[in-house]
């Protein structure tokens, strides 16, 4: 069997909903359908890519290295077939095409761009060093990206940078039921006990973790995998995890500050001339700050919030 788009799509939206049912239901597809197919990718592939537990499914080390490579290949798969169809459907210019990593700013950034009558196409990536090579490449206009402590971007020659935030604390995301969360702030010490779970493909963010922990005098035990799989894990309070500011709190899931602020991140846009970046940052400093104030917690520490 040939390794096909589809599967590696299958494969994400396995590890996304974290069930063969949910995903089952995403890809529009029979549950034993998928379960099928799935037997059949490992078998191509030389092993359990997922272990089948009573919470759900969970990669496996081999399923954690596949769906790296694939995640790339799937965005840009959508994102091809995006810009096709828009280049079809749409004869009235260029568009502008951004890149960027994870942020609830971006539905509000991409909502005010369009009412300036631009026409945005979208490409997600985890890696903000692959982005930034594909804006100096000439694939991305702009790149919306994160450098996380520690470990420094490798900003290509001949990029202009703007720092959106130079300092975003990184908070907790904890089980609701965790007496943790009785909490505003959360010292790491009250989480000694706990599973973290860290995205090792996310550019400095598994080091950056390590050290927090290590400074706090922590060894707790850290599984691999990407933050949707660990949202839906902290949900059933297997894990906790690292997340960012302006994460929603569900009922099943806590956002909260860390004691002393330990982890945080630069937030930074790149284009390759000063006048792209004035064209779109105005936009996404408004759909930022805009998210921040909703977020309980972050927007009083950006003094964001009006009385």
């Amino acid at each position: 069997m040939d390794l096909e788009v589809r599967h590696l799509r299958a494969l994400c939206a396995i590890a996304d909903t974290g069930s063969l049912h949910r995903a089952a239901r995403q890809l529009g597809v029979a549950q034993p359908s998928l379960s099928t197919q799935l037997k059949r990718i490992e078998q191509e592939l030389g092993g359990p890519l997922f272990l089948r537990e009573r919470t759900g499914c969970r990669p496996t080390p081999l399923g954690l290295v596949v769906l790296g490579r694939a995640r790339p290949l799937v965005a840009e798969m959508r994102s091809l077939v995006a810009e096709a169809r828009a280049a079809a459907t749409d004869a009235d210019g260029p568009q502008l095409r951004i890149g960027s990593t994870a942020s609830r700013a971006l539905a509000g950034w991409l909502r005010r761009l369009r009412a300036r009558q631009h026409e945005p196409v979208l490409q997600m990536d985890v890696s903000p060093n692959a982005l930034l090579r594909m804006l100096a490449a000439g694939r991305l206009d702009v790149a919306f990206v994160h450098e996380v402590e520690g470990s420094p971007l490798r900003v290509p020659d001949g990029l202009a940078l703007r720092v959106l935030v130079d300092r975003e604390p990184q908070f907790v995301s904890l089980p609701a039921d965790h007496p943790a969360a009785a909490r505003t702030e959360v010292r790491l010490t009250d989480l000694a006990g706990d599973r973290w779970m860290v995205d090792p493909t996310v550019d400095g963010e598994w080091d950056a973790v390590h050290r927090m922990l290590r400074a706090a005098g922590l060894r707790p035990r850290v599984l691999h995998g990407d933050y949707h799989t660990a949202a839906s894990l902290v949900a059933t309070g297997e894990v906790v995890t690292v997340c960012q500011p302006t994460c929603q709190p569900r009922p099943e899931m806590a956002v909260r500050r860390i004691q002393g602020d330990p982890l945080g991140v630069r937030l930074v846009l790149a284009a390759r001339t000063e006048g792209e970046l004035d064209l779109v940052f105005p936009e996404l400093w408004e759909a930022y700050a805009e998210v921040a104030r909703d977020a309980p917690g972050y927007g009083e520490w950006l003094n964001l919030v009006t009385a």
